[in-house]
């Protein structure tokens, strides 16, 4: 064995992540789906003051169980609940670092050696990494053509592999498709008390008109869980904070496995000051939902595939060398993510001086090919 002794599955792998590069490598940076509008200098001086008054606490330890915080995320999910639905309580609410600790926490929790974990590909690259990082087993079943979730498949899968956990994004990342809400229901009474239904809705607030959260669903199905961050349409990927909401016996069960004081005072507090600004954060969304329509639109209008998208990006494709495409935009200094099957690259969507900067450079690498 070499040095380090590292685990043996571990060894020769690489970390997670997009290309990080600066401004001046890639000046239009379309990649992690980002909100590219920042907070105004209203918020940020709300956030300032609200981290400054947590900074003199900070002798002491923070609020384990961050209940102003849950409160707060409370508060803001029942917006999506149903009509003549009760509103969500802090009890069924968890929040951790980003949403990616959510659900590493809930595979500590419900998963590890000898449970199952299922997705349908293509689907978030991460869902695998939380397995292994856990000890869980990973079944990827696959979506079809369209990248809809075939239902019947779906709940074959299901009825063979008896998995803890299924991970469903909605919308999904890297291809933007939302979940019918039926499939919720159908699946999660196939689990029954044996596994839980994780939807993930990490772009959930950029769901077209008339496409329903899975908060709806949470009082009729106890194996429920939907999953949030502040990343992307809240304007807070530096902030690093996501949750979920669920039944309050599946968060008591999430915190035997959470670390001690997982979430410092400092991001509780600014978390709360950005829950004030919510309506200012997500002011452009409506903006975003247009932008991604007509990116789409025009993408089709070049003569390429693109699935269709309730997120903050689109996939299209299909290149034969994906990778000259993606080399051939930065060239020009748009970043774009090479992400999903093979032959398709994700474009996030920006201001429409950045989306303007992309058609561009995409019509340049697009003519230099002879493409449509």
């Amino acid at each position: 064995m070499t040095f380090p002794p590292l685990r043996e599955e571990l060894r020769g792998l690489a970390p997670y992540g997009a290309p990080q590069l600066t401004l001046e490598q890639a000046p239009v940076q379309l990649n992690t789906n980002e909100n590219p509008y920042g907070p105004s200098e209203a918020c940020v001086a709300d956030i300032a003051a609200a981290a400054a008054e947590a900074a003199r606490g900070l002798n002491r330890y923070p609020d384990r169980e961050h209940v102003a915080l849950r409160e707060g995320l409370a508060d803001y999910l029942s917006r999506d609940v149903a009509d003549g639905q009760d509103p969500i309580t802090p009890e069924q609410v968890w929040a951790a670092n980003g949403s990616n600790e959510v659900m590493l926490q809930l595979l500590q929790a419900f998963g590890g050696p000898g449970r199952t974990v299922v997705s349908f590909a293509p689907t978030y690259s991460m869902y695998p990494e939380y397995a292994r990082d856990t000890h869980s087993r990973f079944v990827a079943g696959r979506r079809a053509e369209d990248f809809t979730l075939d239902v019947d498949a779906a709940l074959e899968l299901v009825r063979t592999e008896r998995p803890s956990l299924v991970l469903l994004p909605s919308p999904n990342n890297p291809t933007g498709t939302a979940l019918e809400p039926e499939v919720v229901g159908v699946l999660c009474e196939a689990l029954g008390d044996d596994g839980l239904l994780v939807v993930d809705e990490a772009y959930g607030e950029f769901r077209r008109t008339g496409t329903p959260s899975a908060i709806e669903l949470l009082p009729s199905y106890p194996n429920l869980v939907v999953t949030r961050t502040m990343s992307k349409a809240f304007a807070g990927a530096g902030l690093r904070l996501g949750y979920l909401a669920a039944d309050p016996r599946i968060c008591d069960a999430i915190r035997v496995v959470r670390l001690p004081y997982h979430l410092s005072a400092v991001s509780q507090a600014v978390a709360l000051a950005a829950l004030r600004h919510h309506e200012e954060l997500l002011g452009k969304v409506d903006e975003l939902r247009r932008e991604r329509d007509e990116t789409v639109a025009w993408l089709r209008g070049r003569g390429l595939d693109v699935a269709d998208s309730d997120a903050n990006f689109a996939l299209f494709g299909t290149f034969p060398d994906r990778h000259a495409v993606w080399q051939r935009l930065l060239d020009q200094g748009v970043l774009v993510r090479e992400v999903g099957p093979e032959g398709w690259l994700r474009v996030s969507i920006g201001t429409p001086e950045e989306m303007t900067a992309f058609r561009e450079a995409l019509d340049v690498v697009m003519d230099e090919s002879g493409s449509k």
